[in-house]
């Protein structure tokens, strides 16, 4: 039987909520995790505890998973460790049902597990490929589909649901990124993915949103090292994970109810709503075009339409 929440209130949103961060050992998922703990979430922290690349990870002590679950519990909260594979049905059925065994229900999945394998593209190898996209974009599907036939089953029992979906887009995955072809396209899919899914499960009462974060993490202290770097003596350090975090827990509580379908940006302490592709100029013909004629219409739409935003590191 489903425990029951507590009551969130204004300093703890998230109060009596069980929570699913993936990727939660390091960098944003790390900082979420805690954040959603302060709010008075119950969390399952997920970590496989692999490289930067995703290759295996030797850790010397406690897995990165089990570190944060140690600070949740050391700061009064509580916490449940998860080392499945998010991408492999069988472990993120295992991580749903991590959550429902251990607290007895699940109200928010975050889903933020990835790892970069960076080329540019003619030197990107089909390996390269399919363990970016694999980890970003199934890592993404599958926790999302058994939470999804969890929350599915609670609905048709007549049980009330006010779940919560938070997906970790980028801005490589919306504008493009020079040399991160394969994390971009599975980013640009997580944010796909996330209006499809709004639309399909919301008739089980769960809301689904993505944010596409700039921070400092092992994914971007390196490819962007000046950018990300903390301010020499002192100041709002805009590029610190935690600042991401505040607009996760929001998403993935009560107090954002009616909120679905959108993509939002966030990087220190600016958050913005993104537009995605929309129809810009249109010439009709009424009839099959010719391709020698296509040049001056062509050129005129895109004259009538407004720029693009530039790729990042295309300058």
């Amino acid at each position: 039987m489903p425990q029951q929440r507590a009551t969130p209130t204004h300093d703890r949103p998230a109060e009596g909520r069980v929570v699913i961060v993936t990727g939660a050992g390091r960098g944003l998922g790390r900082a979420h995790a805690l954040a959603f703990a302060r709010a008075g979430a119950r969390v399952v922290v997920n970590d496989l505890g692999v490289a930067l690349d995703g290759a295996d990870s030797a850790e010397a002590a406690a897995t990165p998973a089990e570190q944060v679950a140690a600070e949740i519990r050391a700061s009064g909260g509580e916490a449940a460790v998860s080392t499945d594979d998010v991408a492999d049905s069988e472990g993120a059925a295992r991580l749903v049902r991590t959550a429902l065994d251990r607290f007895g229900r699940l109200d928010t999945l975050v889903n933020n597990a990835g790892f970069l394998r960076d080329r540019m593209l003619v030197n990107l190898d089909e390996d390269d490929w399919d363990a970016v996209v694999r980890v970003h974009l199934k890592g993404h599907f599958l926790p999302m589909r058994h939470a999804a036939a969890h929350w599915r089953t609670e609905s048709k029992a007549g049980r009330t649901t006010r779940a919560r979906i938070v997906n970790t887009s980028s801005g490589a995955g919306l504008l493009g990124a020079v040399g991160q072809g394969n994390y971009a396209a599975a980013k640009a899919g997580i944010a796909a993915l996330t209006l499809v899914a709004a639309a399909e499960f919301g008739r089980y009462g769960v809301q689904v949103n993505a944010v596409a974060p700039a921070a400092r993490t092992r994914m971007t202290e390196r490819t962007f090292a000046a950018e990300m770097a903390a301010p020499v003596g002192g100041g709002f350090d805009a590029m610190a994970p935690g600042n991401v975090s505040p607009l996760v827990v929001y998403l993935g509580s009560d107090v954002s109810e009616g909120i679905t379908g959108r993509v939002f940006e966030a990087e220190g302490g600016r958050i913005t709503v993104m537009a995605g592709w929309h129809r810009a100029a249109c010439a009709d013909k009424g009839a099959q075009w010719d391709p020698g004629e296509l040049d001056g219409p062509v050129r005129d739409l895109i004259a009538e339409s407004p720029d693009p935003e530039p790729v990042y590191g295309a300058g």
